[in-house]
């Protein structure tokens, strides 16, 4: 069966305000809409989400695209790959010489995205099942996404893109329990009032959890914005953040950067899988 993502099906003005292509048949193929071109709340917030992603990421795709000519994109832990579907038909498939790869564990998931990749001849899309830890490729990539990465998969995200050399990320973490576990083990007079009760323990964790990640891009050279997703009635996954490569490590403000980035380690006695893997361990700290 071969999608006809061209085809004028009619849209409610509801589904017409959040999805800029020409068809719902792609959002059909993925269940995002019902069969009948409906949408539920689970699939209206899972549009809404999807959909202003990509228009966050389409200036740092065209400006990378417009510079090479071409341009490559990994979606890790893809899931059913809507993002990457949406993002492809949205934007990729207008740029000259698109690559998406959707890296996803369970294998089930990778053979109907190659499917409905297929059949919605959607020819730059290539899939891999693996994990985002285990991951590997042999090709530079441009633009690394991370929707929903549970934990530490953000960290293992960000380690793929920086051995990859990256050009850029598109990271929206979820779910950070590690530095909470680790402000856990703090003691007493050590422990910031910050994170004295373990409910601020939880959210203060994930902050800082998500803290570390911007220091840790900007002391490689990336410059790094971080925003709102959705309004928060939508989901409390909700952070994104955006780096672009600019300059180097031994940049003035890369160092500085990696200055903050020990500080706070050193001041806050903890040590996530990000910085493990960067080679900065506690014992530099002390």
């Amino acid at each position: 069966m071969i999608l006809d993502l061209k085809s004028k099906t009619i849209m409610n003005k509801e589904i017409e305000s959040l999805w800029r292509g020409t068809s719902v048949e792609l959002l059909k193929a993925l269940h995002i809409l019902t069969r009948d071109g409906k949408l539920n709340a689970d699939s209206r917030r899972k549009l809404k989400q999807v959909q202003h992603l990509t228009q966050l990421m389409e200036p740092m795709i065209q400006k990378i695209a417009k510079i090479q000519g071409k341009i490559s994109v990994v979606d890790m832990g893809a899931g059913k790959s809507y993002l990457g579907f949406v993002l492809y038909d949205l934007i990729l498939k207008n740029l000259p010489e698109p690559r998406l790869i959707s890296i996803e564990s369970r294998s089930e998931l990778i053979e109907k995205s190659k499917k409905l990749a297929e059949d919605s001849q959607f020819d730059g899309m290539h899939f891999l099942a693996a994990s985002i830890e285990e991951a590997k490729l042999d090709e530079p990539i441009d633009l690394v996404c991370a929707l929903h990465a549970c934990d530490t998969a953000t960290d293992d995200a960000i380690a793929f893109g920086i051995r990859q050399n990256a050009k850029a990320f598109a990271l929206v973490p979820c779910c950070q329990a590690e530095i909470a576990g680790q402000l856990n083990q703090v003691k007493g007079a050590e422990l910031s009032p910050l994170a004295k009760h373990p409910l601020h323990r939880r959210e203060f964790g994930s902050h800082l959890t998500n803290v570390i990640r911007t220091l840790y891009l900007s002391s490689l050279g990336y410059q790094v914005t971080v925003t709102e997703l959705v309004g928060w009635e939508h989901s409390m996954k909700n952070e994104l953040i955006l780096a672009e490569k600019r300059s180097s490590p031994d940049h003035p403000e890369s160092l500085k950067s990696k200055a903050a980035l020990i500080k706070l380690l050193s001041e806050y006695h903890v040590n996530p899988k990000l910085t493990r893997l960067a080679g900065i361990e506690i014992a530099d700290l002390a």
